[in-house]
């Protein structure tokens, strides 16, 4: 990433998330730290701006601190969304713990049931996961504007089963601001989004194009996008 401008509009944006993140570093071992990489624009963002955190204070301490990431792959995502991720992150040097769901997906009854079909390959393998490698706090990259559901969401919300914190560093940026600090900074991104792709989740639950940044995804999901969060879901 480039230096920040001292006159960009998002300063003060960028500022509040990177301190966030910083003040992280005071309550926890970066090694109980992961970013919840989607591979999406938002959590990439948001990785990109842990870097930097991670870079600073590795100098103070003479360290090298290498982030790290939770990656959930459901089996069903866009191969153009794994491979960015897999790309990216060996460019980056982030450790990246891919997670997969324990279920048969040529019997899996995909999206028939978006709760349910999201719970067993998103929310069960990152519960198993945060507990298996020792996760105190997951970086989302959630934004408030994204979703009515989101309106309220906190910047540090403390969950349970298994017990963990979840850090919202963006809540506040809009889709804008992501776009825009994408190109002042030069982040990679996904090339779906060059296809008229706005937000990307599984393919059966995903379309191009639509009137709002989540318009392509499963309106039925969508609906449910708060009993989600209360199951798990970020």
């Amino acid at each position: 990433m480039t230096e920040i401008n001292a006159s960009s509009p998002l300063d003060a944006k960028v500022a509040h998330s990177a301190g966030l993140m910083s003040g992280m570093l005071e309550m926890y071992p970066p090694q109980r730290i992961a970013v919840a990489w989607t591979g999406g624009k938002d959590s990439t963002v948001v990785l990109a701006l842990w870097r930097e955190v991670l870079k600073s204070k590795g100098k103070e301490a003479s360290l090298v601190l290498v982030p790290q990431a939770l990656s959930i792959d459901t089996g069903i995502k866009f191969p153009e969304v794994m491979s960015f991720r897999d790309r990216i992150a060996l460019q980056w040097g982030v450790d990246v713990k891919v997670i997969r769901p324990d279920v048969d997906l040529t019997t899996y009854p995909v999206a028939e049931d978006p709760v349910k079909c999201c719970a067993d390959l998103k929310i069960k393998p990152l519960q198993k996961a945060i507990e298996e490698f020792e996760i105190d706090l997951l970086i989302t990259g959630i934004r408030r504007d994204e979703h009515p559901s989101r309106a309220g969401r906190k910047y540090m919300e403390v969950r349970d089963e298994p017990d963990h914190t979840l850090l919202n560093p963006i809540l506040e940026w809009t889709e804008m601001d992501i776009w825009s600090f994408i190109t002042m900074h030069q982040i990679p991104h996904c090339e779906l989004y060059d296809q008229g792709y706005r937000s990307l989740g599984c393919q059966p639950c995903t379309t191009k194009g639509g009137d709002g940044e989540r318009a392509g995804r499963s309106a039925e999901k969508e609906r449910n996008l708060e009993q989600l969060t209360s199951m798990g879901y970020f």
